[in-house]
């Protein structure tokens, strides 16, 4: 196979501490440098909410040298893909000078377009999606639809014309909900799973940690895998996300993803086993450096 990325949306999340990280992890502590010990990459979701500034971006690059094989992907903002017809020229620059420092440092992998369910194929939708990847079409860019009426030989022929790869999602499943797949547009390949909470998926009233609020079993990774594997064998790099960030849950999975792919237990963060004691199948505990709390369930 080739090279395959796996790791989570985002890092800083405060529900993750004491689950993902030491409860006291000390004042020397920088959670993005220690999940970039785990693994390969991880997906910035807080692009989509705001642009990064360029100072941040240029930290986070250095936050995550010590691993040379890490690269970042990211969110465009929202104003693109959820508001769409209001973004200016100022919102492009913007974005981009939140995005660059992390290309020009060698550790950005790619763009996600991600767009809603309301998002759907039509005449006019398409012809926006059109100027929007001519607009960021200097970025390795991928697509995330998930309304079924994308899933069109026509358009997966244009975005292999385009070189724009395709977002291959996991998600609850509705009527004219995109279904699971392993396709390729482009020479990257890119998986996510959003996990499938489908109490709160659709519902107005929920907020984001709760639809997002769901772990994987096993069985459900199994065909995932497969379908990785799939895609990897089409393209020369492969990234895996995992959305399903409440609680760490998104961690969890990575892991075990990570772990069946390389047919061995694979270096894990301490605290996590406590909370998922199943992840002694996958990983081996590992405490983050000044962690001054107490060792519990493994010292």
């Amino acid at each position: 196979m080739n090279k395959i990325r796996i790791g989570p949306a985002g890092w800083s999340y405060k529900d993750w501490e004491g689950i993902v990280y030491p409860q006291k992890p000390g004042s020397k502590f920088d959670p993005l440098t220690y999940l970039a010990r785990f693994f390969n990459t991880i997906e910035i979701n807080s692009s989509f909410y705001r642009p990064p500034a360029a100072t941040s971006a240029n930290a986070w690059a250095r936050r995550v040298a010590d691993n040379p094989d890490f690269r970042f992907t990211a969110k465009l903002h929202r104003v693109f893909t959820h508001e769409r017809g209001k973004a200016t020229s100022d919102d492009e620059k913007t974005f981009r000078e939140g995005i660059d420092p992390l290309a020009e440092a060698g550790k950005f992998g790619a763009l996600l377009l991600q767009f809603p369910w309301s998002f759907k194929n039509t005449d006019e939708e398409r012809a926006y999606l059109m100027k929007l990847i001519s607009r960021f079409k200097d970025y390795p860019l991928i697509l995330e639809v998930r309304h079924a009426s994308w899933n069109n030989s026509a358009v997966y022929e244009e975005l292999e014309t385009l070189e724009v790869g395709i977002c291959n999602i996991d998600q609850p499943i509705f009527k004219k909900s995109i279904r699971p797949s392993a396709l390729t547009t482009s020479p990257l390949g890119y998986v996510r799973l959003h996990g499938r909470n489908y109490q709160n998926w659709f519902r107005d009233e929920a907020v984001r940690d709760e639809r997002y609020n769901y772990l994987y079993s096993a069985d459900e990774l199994e065909p995932w895998i497969v379908r990785v594997k799939e895609v990897a064998r089409q393209v020369k790099e492969t990234y895996v996300i995992t959305n399903n960030h409440f609680l760490g849950k998104a961690v969890v999975n990575a892991l075990e993803i990570k772990s069946t792919l390389e047919e061995q237990r694979v270096p894990a963060p301490l605290p996590l086993f406590e909370k998922y004691p199943r992840l002694a199948d996958s990983a081996t505990p590992e405490r983050a450096p000044n962690d001054s709390s107490e060792p519990r369930l493994f010292s």
